[in-house]
């Protein structure tokens, strides 16, 4: 397992060190769609809203309120009206309970349909692209130029285009009552960030001679006629899944429609200061991963679906599992250390001196290297520096944090086991510090 997976780190490595930029497009070629899903947004809403509107002129901004509990709908309003008018590119939908607090896919719906309501019976769906963008979601000012470009929108057979992200807090470290709580958490930010712009990024490139390149819940471009296709007669394009973003890709892909990545634009996210947090958010993650293992038979029966396409989207969806046997499997040379010396403490150091540490050497650079590689690399690229013994540190810790997955996969199971499907929103960090009280992942 270990040997597959160095091998398969150097297979995405290579073209995503290798990649150059893209021509530009056209972006008034089509007419964009900002979808918004919240729920007790309203430390951050605003802002977002007034982003949108003043960096994207010209798109709508749908802000779906799913029965927020604070002011976020009031917010909205407040913003709507603007010199004694109102804006006609702002939209808010107002959800309401007990239809409301379903899930982000079900808020995501209902915005569809009230698109669907608005749009002229004769527009050209197909020149019509939704973004979906979290409450405290930057889109860069260039991204409808780099995804109108003729490699994806202007491609009639892309139905969607995943910008790359970035954490917009990687460099600003949180308020906290001791150094120590503030260092972790802005080290917890800046691993967010290296993640997302180097290991997700590189392999969403390599998903690109697949055929398998998957959705974000953030920055997620997709084109309003392939959204009809998989909606069926409920027009409900995105299902019940935990992840809900990966599903609506695997029902893009089976249906024939191609999908894009592209770095050369990015959407700004705030990473998260909080191991709890950060821990219930990727514990809700593998859970959706879990829940969409029951598209493998969809994926490997799909025409549209090269063989080697449905290779990639099981070895993902298998991860998890995979994660829940390396737990079991990775302690057990050193439990038969410890078996065998039990009786004996001195056959350590006899053990070790026959050859034992080479072992033990290479079983740790087997399950350190692939993810220490890159600290290296998040330095170099990302952040134009070349000081690599702080990336090698980078690695380092990105090492350890990679293996807070094995935590949060046993996190997920039990969540499985004891049928606890609901969702909620993670909590923002702007929450914590205002001391906003909102329902964490039960």
């Amino acid at each position: 397992m270990s040997v597959a997976f160095i091998v398969y780190v150097v297979v995405i490595v290579v073209p995503y060190l290798r990649r150059k930029p893209a021509p530009l497009g056209d972006p008034d070629d089509f007419s964009w769609h900002f979808f918004v899903p919240c729920r007790d947004e309203e430390v951050v809403i605003r802002e977002t809203v007034r982003y949108l509107r003043t960096t994207f002129r010209r798109a709508h901004v749908w802000v779906v309120d799913d029965d927020s509990d604070d002011r976020t709908a009031r917010v909205v309003r407040s913003v709507w009206r603007r010199n004694g008018g109102y804006d006609p590119h702002l939209h808010l939908v107002a959800r309401r309970r007990p239809e409301a607090r379903t899930g982000k896919g079900d808020a995501l719906n209902a915005a569809y349909r009230e698109l669907d309501e608005w749009l002229e019976p004769d527009v050209d769906r197909d020149r019509v692209v939704v973004v979906v963008v979290d409450a405290d979601g930057r889109p860069a000012p260039n991204c409808l130029e780099v995804c109108a470009a003729d490699h994806l929108f202007g491609d009639e057979t892309v139905g969607a285009v995943q910008l790359d992200v970035r954490m917009s807090n990687a460099r600003t470290r949180p308020p906290g009552r001791t150094w120590f709580s503030r260092a972790f958490g802005l080290k917890l930010a800046q691993l967010q960030d290296l993640e997302f712009r180097t290991a997700i990024a590189a392999i969403q490139t390599s998903r690109g001679f697949t055929g398998t390149i998957s959705m974000g819940g953030n920055g997620q471009f997709t084109r309003l006629s392939a959204l009809d296709s998989i909606a069926g007669e409920d027009l409900e394009p995105w299902r019940g899944s935990l992840l809900e973003d990966f599903e609506l890709g695997v029902h893009l892909l089976t249906a024939g429609w191609r999908t894009g990545f592209t770095p050369d634009s990015h959407v700004a996210q705030e990473g998260l200061y909080s191991l709890r947090r950060f821990l219930v958010q990727r514990t809700r993650w593998g859970q959706g991963t879990m829940q969409c293992m029951r598209y493998l038979r969809r994926i490997w029966d799909s025409p549209h679906v090269s063989t080697l396409g449905a290779a990639e989207m099981m070895y993902y969806l298998a991860q998890p599992w995979m994660q829940l046997l390396g737990s079991l499997l990775y302690p057990v040379p050193f439990i038969l250390l410890l078996v065998s010396t039990a009786g004996d403490p001195g056959q350590v150091w006899t053990w070790f001196t026959g050859g034992a540490w080479i072992l033990f050497a290479i079983y740790g650079s087997f399950g350190l290297l692939p993810f220490i590689v890159w600290g290296p690399i998040y330095q170099m690229k990302c952040l134009r520096s070349r000081n690599i013994f702080r990336g090698l540190g980078m690695g380092l810790l990105y090492a350890g944090y990679i293996y807070t997955f094995y935590i949060t996969s046993w996190r997920a199971l039990f969540r499985l086991i004891r049928g606890r499907n609901g969702w909620a929103k993670t909590r923002r960090n702007t929450e914590a510090s205002a001391g906003v009280k909102v329902a964490l992942d039960s």
